[in-house]
């Protein structure tokens, strides 16, 4: 791909897929991504598809028709890719891959569904009003390593290490939590929309209230509201190289720690204990030298491979 500004699309869609369709779609989209110059992932699985892309323009919108186009043929119900949009002057990811999931995201309760019931979708424009309300209880179902670089003012942090952990939260502190409270609403967010559709489709499931979700989720937020009457704080994490983008999508100030994947401060990068590809203050104490040893040579490989103008892969992705 030619260096510069590059699109980047996040997108998803619930809608079922037969073995056929899916198998077709992991043959496809490497050849088409390849002939289009587009760099990424997408997740694929008989519940739907997840991804995010990046590449030029007609590129993207190129592999993202193709997909429309395959899930429009098979579900008479299908209305369309769930699409943010964002800009970077670099690709955010180094290769393409098509891969095939159980959940497009994995929440590891087959029973839920999205398509058959759903949380009450809250547009941008009436998120604030919502959250403002004290009847409500925000709840934000993102990973605690997300939620630390950014969150909606007086948002529940449910304490997750995977969005997999969020049904155990439910039964062990937000059931009791509602017994104590009895919020008139509940009302959800996360990054794209996704995790929401989940959450909030288990939530119904279980008659837990009346579970509201932003629609589009932080993304569609921070692209719809301006600054100055956003409730916003902070960054917003993203799968991809990235790692966050602040209130005018573009690229934010945290980086990850290539050892183990968690976002880094610009104070934190700034510790002696941070040797980057190494260690950082996450996990000075969780490798062994072995494992230091190993990953100061991955390090001096990508340097190497930077510095000749090769791709190099760090491995982003994590949910």
């Amino acid at each position: 791909m030619t260096p510069g500004p590059v699109w980047v699309a996040a997108f998803y869609a619930f809608s079922p897929l037969p073995p056929d369709v899916r198998e077709g779609l992991l043959q496809q989209l490497p050849r088409l991504a390849a002939g289009e110059g587009v760099l990424g992932t997408v997740l694929i699985a008989s519940e739907g598809v997840n991804g995010t892309v990046c590449g030029p323009h007609d590129g993207v919108a190129s592999l993202l028709a193709h997909l429309h186009g395959q899930l429009d043929a098979v579900d008479a119900r299908f209305h369309g890719l769930e699409v943010k949009w964002s800009d970077s002057p670099d690709a955010v990811f180094r290769r393409f891959k098509a891969r095939r999931k159980r959940e497009i995201v994995t929440m590891g309760v087959p029973s839920v569904d999205p398509r058959a019931t759903v949380g009450t979708y809250v547009e941008p424009g009436e998120w604030n009003a919502l959250i403002n309300d004290p009847d409500t209880l925000v709840i934000d179902t993102r990973n605690t390593y997300e939620i630390a670089l950014g969150r909606f003012d007086g948002a529940l942090d449910p304490g997750t290490e995977s969005f997999r952990g969020f049904p155990a939260w439910v039964e062990q502190e937000l059931r009791p939590l509602l017994e104590r409270q009895a919020p008139k609403r509940i009302a959800m967010y996360c990054t794209g929309g996704i995790r929401c559709e989940k959450a909030s489709s288990y939530l119904q499931q279980l008659g837990l209230g009346d579970v509201h979700h932003l629609h589009g989720g932080i993304l569609k937020y921070l692209e719809t509201i301006p600054v100055e009457e956003s409730r916003w704080r902070g960054e917003c994490y993203v799968f991809d190289q990235r790692v966050a983008i602040n209130h005018q999508l573009a690229p934010g100030t945290h980086r990850l720690c290539h050892a183990c994947g968690l976002p880094l401060t610009p104070a934190d990068r700034q510790l002696d204990s941070y040797r980057p590809g190494i260690q950082c203050c996450h996990c000075v104490d969780r490798f062994s030298d072995a494992d230091r040893a190993r990953f100061a040579e991955r390090q001096r490989q990508l340097e190497q491979a930077k510095q000749a103008g090769r791709p190099a892969d760090h491995g982003v992705e994590r949910q």
